[in-house]
């Protein structure tokens, strides 16, 4: 029996090098954030402690913002609040994809009809104009912006996941569980959820950068987190208007931002190569 660290070190092998470096670099910066939010070792992002916009210092790593606030715990806990609403909103989405999908591509027909409707007509938005429209009616916030997210990136991933279970539902162990008598929620859960899963993880890294963005551009454009709280839009539009007198405070969370994504796209493109089913080659 293969045990638990043989999995991983066996997945671990299986990555290649740029979505091993991606995840090292995206697991450094998960750790060093959740230290610096849970124990407040690189200071507190509310105390002012020098003047405003003063230039990088032992006490004020990264200086200090428009407040004279230490910038670098700003900017954990600005990469704190994107990671969690953007999690949170995948998690959310992913949980309605699949049901709706899944529902979708077994039962087929009518059904499917109706779901592809829905979705279509979310996808015919594009996604920013979309979320601006669900923060405008919902005004600025957290929840405004795990919406947003929602609805931005359950289109695609409910195609996916129910073009998915159409393949697996037209199987042979499908079709004989269906035959004796097994119930459709236990055919999802037992056959259909299974041999999609790794479809369905592929589809959630590629959200998860999209809701990172789309999380980004709400809260600077004012939609999405609201001051006082900190994110990583937040915290670019902020550094925008002190670009010509303090360039590092737009520089460094915009970068973040750019490598949290690239990173999550990496292990995205391996996981893709690893999980989702290949056509199958001629053997002529």
């Amino acid at each position: 029996m293969v045990s638990a660290r043989d999995r991983t070190f066996g997945a671990w092998r299986g990555l290649d090098g740029l979505a091993r470096t991606a995840m090292i670099v995206l697991a450094a910066l998960v750790l060093l954030t959740m230290v610096a939010v849970l124990t407040g070792v690189f200071g507190s992002t509310s105390a002012t402690i020098s003047g405003r916009f003063a230039p990088p210092s032992p006490t004020a790593p990264l200086g200090t913002d428009n407040l004279g606030r230490s910038f670098l715990p700003r900017l954990f806990e600005g990469i704190a609040t994107t990671l969690v609403v953007s999690i949170v909103a995948v998690l959310c989405s992913v949980a309605i994809s699949i049901i709706i999908g899944m529902v979708a591509g077994y039962y087929g027909g009518a059904v499917s009809e109706l779901v592809m409707r829905i979705v279509d007509v979310l996808y015919a938005f594009p996604a920013l104009v979309l979320a601006i429209l669900v923060s405008a009616l919902l005004g600025p916030g957290r929840p405004a912006a795990i919406i947003s997210i929602v609805a931005i990136t359950i289109p695609l991933m409910t195609r996916v996941v129910r073009v998915a279970t159409r393949t697996i539902a037209e199987r042979d162990f499908v079709v004989s569980a269906r035959i004796s008598g097994v119930r459709t929620p236990v055919i999802f859960v037992r056959r259909v959820l299974p041999n999609i899963a790794g479809t369905v993880v592929v589809q959630a890294s590629y959200a998860l950068s999209v809701a990172i963005l789309v999380e980004g551009g709400l809260s600077f454009l004012g939609f999405g987190v609201q001051v006082p709280e900190a994110s990583l839009g937040l915290l670019i539009q902020q550094g925008m208007l002190a670009m010509t007198f303090a360039p590092h405070l737009l520089i460094v969370p915009g970068a973040v931002l750019v490598v949290a994504i690239l990173c999550i796209n990496l292990i995205g493109d391996s996981l893709r190569d690893r999980l989702e089913p290949r056509e199958t080659r001629s053997l002529t």
